[in-house]
């Protein structure tokens, strides 16, 4: 049986200085689905990834990555005469880095419905999705729907990641209505302090919900308890993917059978590994280092 399953966008990421200044960048792939699928794989998981890539290089190395973590890729659709899509991130001193999307019209932003082996989620242990895939579209939107509709019927686990993008959503009051409805579908739930506010419906004492408190470590409320676990400090390189590595080493410890506050330390310490690697996923532990 398969651990879990995820589906989303991955996309080729260019990081750099200030571009109009900058002579050198460096070239990865990424996405929040897609870091969760290749550090669940690294700790020995079994991962299949959801998605769609374009018939060009970067969908090329996007399925080279996933192949060579061992994530299954059997459902992933590459769409001839589409481009995969790309993020820009211009790091500045002494601010948060700038990110530019390039998605429209992307093959992974065409995610569908027709694109979701329902019976196939059905075998899962757990479906894990996040708020990113559901803000690049309607059909998008709809296939997170689908799946997501898959696990209840067969009583699969859901795990929501919240991931509250607003550059990619047209209003905050939509943003509420969907990334509200898919945390309350869900049975474990991810989400920064900044973003309790986007999902009140679902912080009810039957959810296990998963904070991010910034500096001041994270925190999960599970079984009517709350727990909490400081950050463990190393040399930042990068934040960006942090939040999913966090999240899929909490996942791990979940699927492992470990307690709550085992489960937070496990995704302390992906999260520590992915701030101390230029690449979202590339600094990612496998078990054996945990």
């Amino acid at each position: 049986m398969t651990d879990v399953c995820t589906l989303g966008e991955a996309l080729g990421v260019v990081s750099s200085g200030r571009v109009r200044h900058e002579n050198e960048a460096r070239l990865d792939v990424c996405g929040p689905e897609f870091t969760v699928a290749v550090a669940l794989a690294r700790l020995g998981h079994r991962v299949c990834f959801l998605g769609k890539v374009g018939g060009d290089e970067l969908g090329s190395r996007v399925l080279t990555v996933l192949k060579g973590e061992g994530v299954d890729v059997a459902d992933v659709r590459v769409t001839e005469g589409t481009r995969t899509g790309l993020l820009l991130r211009e790091s500045r001193v002494g601010r948060e880095p700038r990110v530019t999307h390039y998605r429209a019209g992307s093959a992974g932003s065409a995610l569908a419905p027709g694109n979701v082996p329902i019976d196939r989620i059905a075998r899962v242990k757990m479906l894990h999705v996040t708020g990113v895939t559901a803000a690049l579209g309607r059909d998008a939107l709809e296939a997170v729907r689908t799946a997501v509709s898959a696990a209840r019927t067969s009583g699969v686990m859901i795990s929501f990641a919240v991931r509250y993008v607003p550059e990619l959503w047209p209003s905050v009051r939509e943003a509420e209505e969907v990334l509200g409805e898919l945390a309350c579908a869900s049975h474990l739930l991810f989400l920064a302090q900044d973003e309790l506010d986007l999902v009140k419906p679902a912080l009810t004492p039957e959810r296990e919900v998963v904070v991010d408190r910034g500096a001041k470590g994270a925190s999960v409320r599970a079984d009517r308890m709350r727990y909490d676990a400081p950050r463990v400090q190393v040399p930042v390189v990068d934040t960006a993917g942090s939040d999913d590595a966090f999240a899929a080493g909490y996942i791990s410890a979940a699927l492992d059978g470990l307690t709550p506050p085992e489960r937070l330390q496990r995704g302390a310490l992906l999260c520590a590994a992915a701030v101390a690697s230029a690449s979202d996923w590339q600094g990612l532990p496998v078990r054996a280092e945990l």
